[in-house]
């Protein structure tokens, strides 16, 4: 994530990154099995984990491989 947002979306980004690691060790599985399900990397799971921050469509996927609703990893 840029040096340049402002706090808030920092935040924003590190909450939900911590939402789905949440999520994903629920599921028991491993950032490499999500990354596989999710048809992303490996890396990118760990950057999304980290707060750095998610495309949309790389939601979908995690929510998807997740078994849970997009919204749910807004929350």
């Amino acid at each position: 994530m840029p040096d340049d947002q402002p706090e808030w979306i920092r935040l924003a980004c590190q909450q939900q990154g911590e939402r789905i690691r949440k999520a994903r060790e629920y599921a028991n599985l491993s950032q490499e099995k999500l990354a596989e399900r999710a048809g992303l990397g490996r890396s990118t799971i760990q950057r999304i984990e980290t707060g750095e921050g998610i495309k949309y469509v790389h939601l979908l996927r995690v929510a998807k491989a997740l078994d849970i609703e997009p919204a749910d990893l807004e929350r």
